[in-house]
């Protein structure tokens, strides 16, 4: 069987709209927020481009649905799926909030124990910061860092494509360690 990750995704979370309804889709990310309700299971899945509700149930895809059951948040995961209507639930606050995809396949590439703060309330995150500092690979998944990691990659590409317009050498002197 082949790996959902061999065959890489289609979208990233924070583009999928009312126009993708009916396509098939997969989707790499992070399990943000996590709802059980009964029989549904419902899922806001992060990636560095946004959100998008993934949705598990038995009459979907029963494996899948089995296999959810185990999901928590900050596991990294893949689904494949088909995007559909959120109809009258849309959710104003998300971009994607007009569709949801139905998994029909499930693929846990790692598990993670419960994280020692939320990262993705950045607003309302309260902790020192020494466990900040303690757990950096975290904090650094936290959107407004992401936000902050993404216009200095933007600023530095702009500046040196300028400058490379302009005639500018980039270089790099070479040092020597032991």
């Amino acid at each position: 069987m082949t790996s959902l990750l061999e065959r890489g995704r289609t979208h990233d979370c924070g583009a999928l709209r009312s126009g993708h309804i009916g396509d098939d889709v997969l989707l790499f990310g992070w399990v943000n927020f996590r709802r059980d309700h009964g029989g549904r299971i419902f899922i806001d899945l992060r990636d560095r481009e946004g959100l998008t509700q993934i949705v598990f149930g038995p009459d979907i895809e029963a494996k899948a649905h089995a296999a959810a059951q185990e999901l928590r948040s900050e596991f990294c995961i893949a689904v494949r799926g088909k995007v559909i209507s959120r109809g009258e639930n849309v959710n104003r606050k998300m971009p994607t909030g007009e569709s949801e995809v139905e998994v029909e396949a499930l693929e846990i590439f790692s598990e993670s124990p419960t994280p020692p703060f939320t990262i993705s309330d950045d607003d309302r995150l309260e902790t020192n910061e020494n466990l900040r500092l303690k757990y950096r690979y975290l904090d650094l998944r936290r959107p407004s860092l992401q936000r902050n990691f993404i216009l200095r990659s933007k600023l530095a590409t702009l500046t040196r494509t300028h400058m490379s317009g302009l005639g500018f050498l980039e270089l790099e002197t070479p040092f020597m360690v032991k």
